[in-house]
């Protein structure tokens, strides 16, 4: 499924061509299923700027193809999930990427299920861990806590010893699902500056997460206590950009910080690695839960784009190739 134009999701469609083969350190993948992101639409409407044709896909999950030159720890036929954001492929029916970013998984593993944890629960981890560098005990504010990330960043601050988890939502009907995924509370987006102080005990939060931009960069950095850390990961409103006087962040003690899983995994992936690793581990021994919402057939991709675009997605979406 290729993007062969800039547009909306109708845009998307059938191409046929050689199956990518791998060069040094890296891996081909059968690709048998592949998770769909937000990253993908904006590949599409031309916010990224990639060669056309272009073939979206940014994690996907199949058996090991071939090998390139230097591939050691992985074999032919092997069951693998992979993030292939640094080459794309992942809508296709062979995807190639770096071996660094790929993950071997046991024979009896759900490949539907495995297609959806390489982005969102590898985000997750390095936003909290190695980006906002959250410690024990402190309070952790997540946006768009129900969508496929959101489902991960509740998690894992508990998993890193987070105090309190609050979630906030976009639509009502978002409020019981997104509790699930280990948020104390949830609230409605629209209520979250008149809440702070209730909700944080009139201190505010150490850490607040945010993939949605527009001003829940603003209202989320003045939710933040003294030493507080904003974490941007995203602009799903595809609002304009919000800036932060270099001397607000002065008088207040707080910080803006910024990651970029596609980057990181272009530049280093090595650093990507054991994260990637350590999730699909917790995620096969049940310690980290992801959901999917729904495996679509390769041929609804633009369905599944809308709905994303649409906001009505909760948990993850898979496609699944013919």
């Amino acid at each position: 499924m290729t993007i062969p134009r800039f547009g909306d999701a109708e845009v998307l469609a059938y191409a046929e061509a050689e199956p990518p083969t791998p060069g040094p350190g890296q891996v081909a993948i059968d690709v048998t299923h592949a998770g769909v992101n937000y990253a993908e639409i904006l590949f599409r409407q031309g916010a990224v700027d990639v060669p056309l044709p272009y073939v979206p896909g940014i994690e996907a999950a199949g058996r090991v193809r071939a090998l390139g030159d230097g591939v050691k720890d992985l074999r032919v036929g092997q069951p693998v999930t992979a993030l292939t954001m640094t080459m794309g492929g992942g809508y296709g029916e062979v995807a190639v990427t770096d071996a660094q970013l790929v993950a071997p998984l046991p024979e009896e593993a759900d490949l539907a299920l495995m297609a959806a944890v390489p982005s969102n629960s590898t985000t997750a981890w390095l936003v909290l861990r190695e980006v906002a560098r959250l410690r024990k005990d402190e309070r952790v504010l997540v946006h768009a806590a129900a969508g496929g990330v959101g489902s991960q960043l509740g998690q894992v601050a508990k998993l890193l010893g987070a105090g309190q988890v609050v979630g906030t939502v976009g639509s009502p009907e978002k409020l019981e699902k997104a509790a699930a995924f280990g948020y104390d509370e949830v609230v409605l987006r629209s209520e979250l500056p008149s809440s702070v102080k209730e909700l944080t005990e009139g201190w505010g939060f150490d850490v607040a997460v945010d993939p949605v931009g527009g001003t829940t960069r603003r209202e989320s950095i003045d939710a933040l206590a003294q030493g507080g850390r904003l974490v941007a990961m995203g602009n799903a409103s595809g609002a304009d950009s919000v800036h932060f006087d270099a001397n607000e962040l002065w008088f207040s003690g707080k910080g803006v910080l910024g990651f970029n899983l596609g980057a990181l995994s272009g530049e280093r992936p090595g650093a990507v690695t054991p994260v990637l690793r350590r999730v699909v581990d917790a995620v096969l021994d049940g310690g980290l839960r992801v959901e999917v919402g729904e495996v679509l057939p390769l041929r609804d991709a633009a369905e599944a784009h809308r709905r994303i675009e649409s906001g009505r997605s909760t948990g993850k979406l898979v496609l699944a190739m013919p």
